[in-house]
């Protein structure tokens, strides 16, 4: 376990490219592993999780030619009923591959069971949300002890389609029935509290697939004949550039840079709840990216911060970039209060809870709750040691409280970074910011 302390930074400055948005790497090699034909993903992320999935497609026996390494894959398809069932597939830290991969696993031809096993962080996070859809609709996953992986999962059994309420958002979620769907008899149907990112059905629609909207409901109709997934370039992950937006907003002078990020508005209520706090953010559009809105964003500091409430309805929009929400709360004036967040508890780490002790821990005064967390602002960051619990978003939250600290901080288990972003700690230095 590796550990960085962050020195306090009294201006950062640069432009930085984010790695390549690691959703939409997975879904393009999920995707790939079902088109009909090969498929070019142009820098795709370079990261574990990704990697865990590259592994999966080659197990199911799609081909992969290239490296991930050097920004350049094929995937060659074997067709939406096409893939066979291994043994074991390893899906490492990545709880959008577990889940997916589920609703892939389910619809294809007949053969042995397969297990989806992942590490001790994955083993504890719950699988109920998707096992219970699929078993409506037919299909056999048999959880670990207390709905947990690893998954067992028998290809085969026939589908039928249905209509599913989903009492959390989810866009792990969502995808796993809808890629089911796609083998499934008549329509799958899928209805949320509040729209989730909407990457698969971009992708869905991008390869051919008639991606239904009804009611504030999304489906599909299937069995679909087949799916051709065309070539596509893999833009900026906005949950990375999440971190150097808030940088910039924080200690930007004269501003942080992010270029070529993805902008999907299922993705970015981060700028939104920006705005309210009055930060100095500029978003320039660019070019569609993939299927997806693409552009640069700019943040300087300068700006005094007020404090806002995040409810449940902000929340799919913005969900991994929480822990952020809390860092910006403890330099803005006032109390500020994300509630209707309950699903942070189970991310890689309960994220209510080690992005409380992790604030606590820097001198700064939040308070857990069932479903949030609240933190009263005080214009100053002491600074201090915290753990990242094997959490990626939560070392490198440790990191941004660092430089924005009075005395620094020290991160254990800064290592976890790699499983989104292996280069983080690098480009905190591009910024001029001190780590070491």
């Amino acid at each position: 376990m590796s550990s960085l302390t962050i020195r306090p930074a009294t201006a950062v400055a640069g432009t930085i490219a984010v790695p390549p948005d690691k959703s939409i790497t997975h879904r393009a090699f999920l995707l790939g592993a079902l088109s009909g034909g090969p498929v070019v993903v142009d820098a795709p992320l370079d990261s574990e999780d990704t990697r865990a999935t590259l592994a999966a497609v080659r197990a199911l026996g799609a081909g992969v030619e290239g490296d991930i390494a050097s920004g350049r894959v094929v995937v060659s398809g074997r067709g939406v009923r096409g893939l066979s069932s291994p043994p074991v597939i390893d899906c490492m830290n990545a709880g959008t591959l577990m889940r997916l991969l589920t609703g892939i696993i389910v619809g294809q031809p007949p053969g042995e069971v397969t297990v989806l096993d992942g590490d001790a962080s994955l083993r504890g996070r719950p699988m109920a949300r998707v096992t219970d859809p699929l078993s409506a609709m037919g299909a056999a996953v048999i959880p670990a002890d207390g709905g947990r992986p690893p998954l067992a999962v028998r290809p085969g059994l026939p589908l039928h389609g249905m209509v599913h309420r989903l009492p959390v958002a989810s866009a792990q979620v969502k995808s796993c029935l809808l890629l089911a769907g796609l083998n499934a008899q008549g329509d799958t149907w899928v209805h949320e509290p509040v729209p989730s990112r909407d990457h698969t059905e971009r992708m869905l629609r991008a390869a051919g697939v008639d991606v239904m909207e009804r009611d504030g409901m999304v489906g599909v109709q299937g069995p679909v004949p087949g799916l051709r997934l065309p070539d596509l370039r893999v833009p900026g992950d906005f949950s990375s550039a999440a971190f150097w937006i808030v940088a910039g907003v924080l200690r930007g002078d004269p501003g942080v840079r992010v270029t070529g990020v993805n902008l999907n508005p299922g993705r970015t209520g981060l700028l939104r709840v920006l705005q309210r706090m009055g930060a100095d953010v500029v978003v320039e559009p660019g070019p569609d990216v993939a299927g997806e809105p693409a552009g640069h964003v700019t943040a300087r500091a300068g700006s005094i911060l007020q404090a806002t409430e995040v409810t449940a309805d902000e929340v799919p929009s913005m969900v991994d970039e929480l822990p952020l929400v809390g860092l910006l709360g403890a330099l803005a004036a006032g109390t500020t209060v994300v509630s209707g967040a309950g699903e942070m508890r189970v991310k890689e780490s309960d994220r209510i809870a080690t992005v409380v002790e992790l604030l606590t821990a820097v001198g700064v005064d939040a308070e857990e709750r069932d479903d949030g967390f609240a933190v009263r602002g005080q214009m100053s960051i002491p600074g201090g040691e915290v753990r990242s619990h094997g959490d990626h978003r939560i070392a490198m939250l440790g990191a941004l409280a660092g430089m924005a600290s009075e005395s620094g901080v020290t991160v254990q288990g800064m290592d976890a970074a790699a499983v989104s972003y292996p280069g983080f700690a690098d480009h905190l230095r591009a910024i001029g910011a001190e780590a070491a």
